[in-house]
């Protein structure tokens, strides 16, 4: 929000008058983008027209099902013979020819109604977002080179008559950089659009907000991408076109003086508006980082928690004998005992087939074990008996 208690008034050739004004009271209401994008998704289907396929579209044709049993679908087939089109199917949306699927109609509801203090609150919540620069500079406006945020002129713009008169005033401004944006930014419309008088398209410009028209609707129409709008009359579709807060605004002196009258403070209600006072501000203080880091709230919270437990993976014992023996030790005996089991089951094999064909027998796997423990080296730093010595 703007924050700001007085505002500069300039001149048609951009000085000072040295005279301020006081900021008035909705610059300071709160921004809220998700309340103006809704009413103005709405407030947008208000200026829709009806539109509707032929009634009859589809069904200009004579066509009767053939019924079941003749292996085919039982959709409508044109009637007749002698022509490719004879037997073919008709009238379902699926058909070359026929219908669309649920024929669109006139009375679809078209239109919203729109609650007048959501409107409202959109509007007091789009007039702040003008008057803060990094908004306007988000929605792709080119103010780098104005004097102040909102910019305020004198009267004396509303005398304008002359397109040369306005385009002087936003040169002197540094507003033109702005509607350089503009012309840089036509380009052909893709689709349909192009056929249906909408040809071109072009980003935005500035929006002139007057409070009496003595001319200057008409000096600043024939400038690309510029819009004009009495205060009385400030509408969402111009103040945030496409649902998106931070219109770049040029403000007369006499339509900014109005504000407060037309809209309102906290405490004092709106003159124009029936029992309308501007929205109260959701949060006192918007600046979370130092709400977070304030006494009460860090006295109020949990310490921090510093060890973290990390999580113990479960290895299945058997396919991992590590984790067996930890579970049971014997098993490291059960396991051996079942390969010499199977070695002498083996061995016992093989020696009746080496009896019955006459050949050597086998070796004993005992006896091998036997014999590689008796060969077994001797642990270091054991003595080691001389020879030729009892």
């Amino acid at each position: 929000m703007a924050a700001r208690p007085m505002v500069s008034v300039f001149t048609e050739k951009t000085e000072e008058t040295g005279t301020t004004v006081q900021l008035p009271a909705v610059f300071r209401a709160p921004v809220r983008p998700d309340i103006v994008r809704f009413i103005h998704t709405n407030v947008r289907k208000n200026t829709r027209q009806p539109y509707a396929v032929s009634k009859k579209a589809g069904h200009q044709t004579s066509a009767e099902s053939w019924g079941t049993g003749r292996a085919v679908a039982r959709i409508p087939r044109v009637r007749g013979g002698g022509t490719h089109r004879s037997g073919q199917g008709a009238f379902g949306n699926m058909c070359r020819g026929g219908r669309m699927f649920a024929p669109t109609k006139t009375w679809r509801r078209w239109h919203r109604k729109v609650n007048t203090a959501q409107k409202r609150y959109a509007i007091t919540s789009c007039i702040a977002a003008t008057g803060v620069p990094a908004l306007v500079m988000a929605k792709g406006h080119r103010i780098e080179g104005i004097p102040e945020v909102p910019l305020v002129v004198s009267d004396k713009v509303e005398e304008f008559k002359k397109t040369k008169e306005a385009v002087t005033l936003l040169r002197k401004s540094g507003a033109w950089a702005d509607i350089d944006k503009v012309y840089k930014s036509k380009a052909l419309r893709a689709g349909r659009g192009k056929m249906r008088n909408r040809r071109r398209t072009q980003r935005l410009g500035p929006l002139i907000i007057y409070n009496k028209n003595n001319g200057v609707v008409k000096a600043f129409r024939n400038i690309p991408g510029v819009d004009t709008i009495p205060v009385s009359r400030l509408n969402i579709l111009k103040l945030a076109p496409g649902g998106h807060v931070g219109r770049f605004c040029i403000w007369t002196e006499s339509a900014f003086k109005q504000l407060d009258a037309l809209y309102g403070t906290w405490t004092t209600p709106s003159q124009m508006k029936k029992n309308f006072n501007l929205p109260q501000q959701i949060m006192s203080n918007s600046d979370l980082g130092r709400l977070l880091k304030s006494d009460e709230i860090q006295n109020a919270i949990r310490q921090p928690k510093r060890q973290r437990g990390r999580r113990i993976l479960k290895k299945n014992p058997l396919k991992n004998t590590a984790i067996m023996l930890r579970l049971n030790p014997y098993a490291d005996v059960t396991r051996r005992t079942a390969i010499l089991e199977g070695r002498m089951g083996a061995y016992k094999r093989q020696a009746k087939i080496a009896e019955r064909r006459g050949l050597p027998a086998p070796e004993n796997p005992k006896r091998k074990q036997a014999v590689s423990k008796k060969a077994k080296p001797a642990k270091k730093g054991a003595a080691v008996p001389k020879k030729g010595k009892k």
